[in-house]
């Protein structure tokens, strides 16, 4: 099944509009949607890091520490926090460089090794934990900080889920199980095991979190964070895909379910989080209504200018299979029509404040600073499908 041209943008400019207005598109019409009361910024989205609107300062001005802060998150968490007022320092192995704002404290060490003697003896209003996935690194930092921090905001990810066999993903839903000691797993035991260590790690790193923090520690899992820096590209596919125009290949029927969050409004809600919001377990995945990937598509197209001649296409489920099409990696955002982990429920984060911008500015935001990487870097995207075999498999759909 293919949407032509005309179809295409009309949905897009449909998309434009529902996405900005914190709704969605169903896959032909427009469909209104209530914005709750209380969001921060315009049309339900976050204000400044990109939005082009103004950070309002925060209640007071507070301690945060950052661990990571140089990779994808950190920078749009640290910018964020020093634009509401706060006093930041920054804690990493020093290896990877950042623009980061000035005043910013930097720390070094390396959590891996155990280093973690640059935290000892300090205070902290407030800890904001990005990178972590081996537990012994939650317990270094706790047993350096223990009672002398305020809350601990542990990032996880859905992927800490036991999904199989479950029809919704609330946050009560049970986690990955480990078998061995989690504490002990090195990271280069972490290496051998491939993607399969990746959730039961992160759920037990959790669990070290709430040991050495306890009420102190509050639990955000998002799902798939996209926008710039992202370096996986795996939403930034489609932006890149949909710009070059032409045909293109697309999974299943558009009305299967996807789930993604900007990074810009994960990072800011984080840090209002830790300033005044509840604690507890939270689902850090976005839009506020569910979006299918034929609205996603669309939402993207919007963010798009020119006159583009883009045919979607899309291919049957079992068309993809029978091609060796992956989901994921060449289809990114796209898990199949029957995935829980597209479907995980967001209202006690959206309760907590959390917003979302429009999809069409994470398309935009996200394909402009693309378009800053040198030329090698974006002629080798990391995900999505290989030009020739998408052409290919397009001519074998008909």
């Amino acid at each position: 099944m293919s949407t032509d041209r005309r179809t295409f943008l009309r949905l897009s400019a449909l998309a434009g509009g529902a996405l900005a207005a914190g709704g969605a598109l169903n896959p032909g019409e427009a469909r209104a949607a209530a914005v709750p009361g209380g969001l921060a910024g315009a049309a339900g989205t976050t204000p400044g890091i990109g939005s082009g609107l103004p950070v309002p300062p925060a209640p007071r001005s507070m301690r945060i520490l950052v661990l990571g802060g140089t990779g994808f998150i950190g920078p749009h968490t640290v910018a964020y926090a020093v634009a509401r007022g706060h006093q930041v320092t920054v804690f990493n192995r020093g290896r990877t460089q950042a623009d980061l704002p000035d005043g910013v404290e930097q720390l070094t060490g390396d959590r891996n090794l155990g280093e973690v003697d640059a935290l000892r003896g300090r205070e902290w209003d407030a800890v904001l934990d990005n990178p972590t996935t081996l537990p012994f690194w939650v317990r270094d930092v706790g047993e350096a900080l223990q009672g002398r921090v305020g809350r601990y905001l542990f990032i996880s990810t859905l992927s800490a889920y036991a999904a199989a066999g479950q029809t919704r993903i609330h946050e009560d839903t049970p986690l990955m199980p480990y078998a061995g000691d989690p504490l002990a797993v090195t990271p280069e035991q972490y290496r051998e095991g491939g993607g399969a260590m990746y959730g039961p790690m992160k759920a037990a790193a959790e669990a070290e979190s709430r040991r050495w923090f306890g009420e102190d520690a509050v639990i955000v899992r998002p799902g798939l964070i996209v926008g710039p820096l992202d370096g996986t590209d795996r939403f930034t596919y489609w932006p890149v895909r949909l710009a070059r125009g032409g045909d293109v290949l697309a999974p299943g029927t558009g009305n299967d379910p996807v789930q993604v969050i900007d990074v810009r409004d994960l990072a800011a809600w984080t840090v209002r989080l830790v300033e005044d919001g509840p604690r507890g377990t939270f689902n850090a995945v976005g839009p506020r209504s569910r979006l299918s990937m034929a609205e996603q598509l669309a939402g993207i197209r919007a963010a798009l200018t020119g006159d583009l001649d883009i045919r979607i296409h899309w291919a049957p489920v079992d068309f993809l299979r029978q091609e060796e099409v992956r989901a994921w990696s060449e289809m990114p955002t796209w898990f199949g029509p029957d995935a829980v982990l597209s479907k995980a429920e967001n209202e006690r984060a959206v309760a907590a404040g959390l917003t979302f911008r429009p999809l069409a500015e994470t398309a935009r935001d996200t394909l402009e600073w693309f378009r800053t990487l040198p030329a090698d870097r974006q002629a080798e995207l990391r995900a999505g499908i290989d030009p020739e075999k998408e052409a290919r498999v397009l001519a074998k759909l008909g």
